[in-house]
């Protein structure tokens, strides 16, 4: 029963991470936190494992996501590179502050954070590209209809945002993407396609260096997380089919109610103890 729920669990979050660019830890993180502290089928979850653990999965479900998003010639590889040179160090960093949070202080700041992730998606089919005067770095793209997107971003705005995100990644376990893909959108004007599998080649390199800042401290539960990777992995490669092939509205408004429940639900947890 404890593979099953942990396969499932992977299964949900590479799928919804790879289909709009989240990573899939939004989803991780509070599952294991769930049948960690309210049942008895994983046993030693605390945030820092739970976080840990996550991000260890989030390699996999980067890495099948983006070799689906390759085919598909969405991935900017040298915006993910810049963009990796401050999600990098920032996921370090993140990965350092978190071992100082004790569970309730966890719980309250994660479902601030979910809230907060819920109300971006709300938002984010809304909000349309600003005409700013773009300087630095300038791309084309051409998707499979002929038609040609340029965008562009300076160097520093991009490493900096990249950074903060993959602070946030560090400490509670997510991709990021949720942050990261919004601001492509709006302020880099990036194709929402290409934004979307350009951040998850980011997660992907972010989580490598993040998870092993996790594993030198002794975050990772590994039986949990060779559990997941089954299903993180063909979950990536579904959610990445079904990006490329519609918009998926419906399944995004079922998610945003789904963060703001289970965040209400971890902020009176984490003010209950």
């Amino acid at each position: 029963m404890e593979w099953f729920v942990l396969i499932l669990i992977g299964l949900v979050a590479g799928t919804l991470g790879a289909l709009i660019g989240l990573g899939g830890g939004i989803i991780v993180v509070p599952a294991l936190l769930f049948f960690g502290t309210n049942t008895s089928l994983l046993q030693g979850i605390t945030p820092q494992v739970a976080v840990g653990t996550s991000l260890f999965i989030m390699i996999f479900t980067g890495l099948s996501s983006t070799l689906t998003y390759m085919k598909h010639k969405t991935v900017d590889y040298k915006s993910g590179l810049i963009f990796f040179m401050g999600s990098g160090p920032g996921g370090i960093v993140g990965a350092w502050v978190n071992k100082a949070l004790q569970m309730d202080e966890f719980q309250i700041y994660f479902g601030l954070f979910m809230i907060f992730v819920s109300f971006i998606l709300i938002i984010r089919g809304r909000l349309k590209p600003l005409k700013l005067k773009q300087s630095g770095i300038q791309r084309t793209f051409t998707d499979a209809k002929g038609d040609s997107y340029v965008y562009g971003y300076h160097p520093v705005l991009g490493i900096g945002m990249a950074f903060v995100v993959g602070f946030i990644s560090g400490i509670f376990g997510i991709g990021g993407g949720s942050l990261m893909v919004p601001a492509m959108i709006v302020l880099f004007l990036f194709p929402p396609h290409v934004a979307v599998a350009t951040s998850m080649f980011m997660i992907f390199l972010s989580a490598i260096v993040s998870s092993m800042t996790h594993i030198s401290l002794g975050n990772v539960n590994w039986l949990y997380a060779f559990a997941l990777v089954p299903g993180a992995w063909v979950g990536a490669k579904v959610g990445a089919f079904i990006n490329s092939k519609l918009q998926s509205q419906t399944l995004v408004a079922i998610l945003r109610v789904l963060l703001i429940v289970i965040g209400l639900q971890l902020i009176y947890e984490g003010l209950a103890v």
